[in-house]
């Protein structure tokens, strides 16, 4: 912007110097409705810059893509389910699952399938990314990765009713050693993901506690996504999540 802002405000001294009323060497001549200069000077620099800053956003935007994959080896893959108001986090090359607790391997690339049961939410880890947005009956992706072990938090950043305030998630970086183990104090869990457990955790509920679940079916984020509309507590978490 300064490419532009400069040259103006230099310009606009300039020419209010040499036209003053005192110079009478200065020639004025108003004639330049056809000066072919002036066409291209007025016309040529602000296409140049239109042209230079939509090849910028256009390079930034697809480098910054959040479905595109990250360099790394194979990324952890998640499934994150927005409800009222916690988050569902499922890992399906583990068969295990989780509530308001989300464990990652630091140096390596994450990669969200997101979606919700209720109103739609937007997914974010500040310390990690942008959000991305988490509907009923549809899929988006998010790919992350965290450069070295520690603590974060995680959230919904769309406004979704009475427990939006308390609806965030601990973010727990690893080592893959500690994520191993971690994985194991999961599956030491008494409880399973099933129809019946989903029920339950789909119940509207504020700062819900961290719930660990030795199992999770496979397919079960795809059932999820095929039959999120004709599930009745999904329905029903959604009314009472819009209404507030």
């Amino acid at each position: 912007m300064l490419l532009v802002v400069v040259p103006v405000i230099l310009m606009a001294l300039a020419f209010a110097w040499r036209y003053r009323a005192t110079n009478d060497r200065a020639a004025y001549s108003p004639d330049w409705d056809r000066s072919r200069v002036v066409e291209i000077t007025v016309w040529g620099i602000p296409a140049i810059m239109v042209g230079l800053l939509a090849t910028m956003v256009w390079d930034k935007t697809h480098a910054l893509d959040p479905y595109k994959p990250l360099p790394g080896g194979e990324p952890l893959l998640v499934q994150a389910v927005a409800l009222n108001w916690k988050w569902l986090f499922i890992y399906p090359d583990h068969g295990i699952a989780t509530v308001n607790e989300l464990a990652i391997p630091a140096d390596r690339p994450v990669s969200f399938r997101v979606t919700s049961q209720v109103a739609m939410n937007s997914f974010i880890i500040p310390d990690l990314g942008g959000q991305i947005y988490a509907m009923a009956g549809m899929e988006t992706q998010l790919n992350l990765q965290a450069n070295e072990p520690g603590k974060m938090q995680g959230r919904n950043m769309q406004f979704s009713g009475t427990g939006f305030p308390q609806q965030t998630f601990d973010v727990l970086a690893m080592t893959e050693a500690d994520f191993d183990g971690w994985i194991e104090r999961v599956r030491a869990s008494d409880q399973a993901l099933d129809d019946r457990s989903f029920a339950e955790i789909s119940q509207p509920s504020i700062a819900a506690p961290v719930t660990y679940f030795a199992s999770a079916p496979q397919g079960f984020f795809a059932g999820l996504l095929a039959g999120s509309a004709d599930m009745p507590h999904a329905a029903d978490t959604t009314a009472e999540g819009a209404g507030n």
